[in-house]
């Protein structure tokens, strides 16, 4: 049994979905430190309704080790790889696991969310500008999503619900528009 101590850093874990729950365990049974963020909800099987704890972030498990050893996490069934960078494995900044911990802690309702950020091309899904696509400028308590006229050289920022916007892929520049 490994004995893993704070000293080693977190790194991330590609696991198969559904199979968080299984390679957490198996990390523990082996002795190393791991963190799988769970949120509370409700869901139906078989037409009936019950609570689930699943997964904040779907297909990842957190692990410490040492990362020269990293066999032993490898062969967990389960466990596609550690997260690389090339040929570095990054490791997960301590404050970051701290702040997801803190919040399965809190008690606080949570919920997977897609990552965003400002420059970000988005399209909003809900609300009375569905199917627009634009770029968020901010992600704080009031987000806003820019709408541009090319031709004209104007924008329009427009004060968006945060639940209504979802990130797309596109190649920068691609002009904003209406779908419907």
């Amino acid at each position: 049994m490994h004995n893993f101590h704070r000293s080693f850093p977190w790194y991330v874990l590609r696991v198969k979905n559904r199979h968080e729950k299984g390679v957490a365990q198996s990390l523990e049974a082996k002795g190393y430190e791991r963190f799988l963020p769970l949120y509370q909800t409700r869901r139906r099987v078989f037409g009936k309704r019950s609570d689930a704890q699943l997964p904040l972030l779907p297909g990842y498990v957190f692990c410490r080790l040492n990362i020269t050893d990293r066999l032993p996490v490898l062969v967990i069934p389960g466990v596609f790889h550690i997260l690389q960078a090339g040929k570095l494995f990054p490791a997960v900044d301590e404050s970051e696991i701290l702040a997801l911990q803190e919040v399965v802690s809190s008690g606080l309702y949570a919920m997977p969310w897609p990552f965003l950020k400002a420059g970000q091309l988005v399209q909003l899904e809900e609300g009375p500008l569905r199917g627009l696509t634009g770029l968020l400028i901010s992600v704080d308590d009031k987000p806003k999503v820019v709408v541009s006229v090319t031709l004209l050289q104007r924008s329009v920022a427009v004060e968006i619900d945060r639940r209504w916007v979802q990130p797309i892929s596109s190649p920068a520049g691609v002009r904003t528009r209406r779908t419907h």
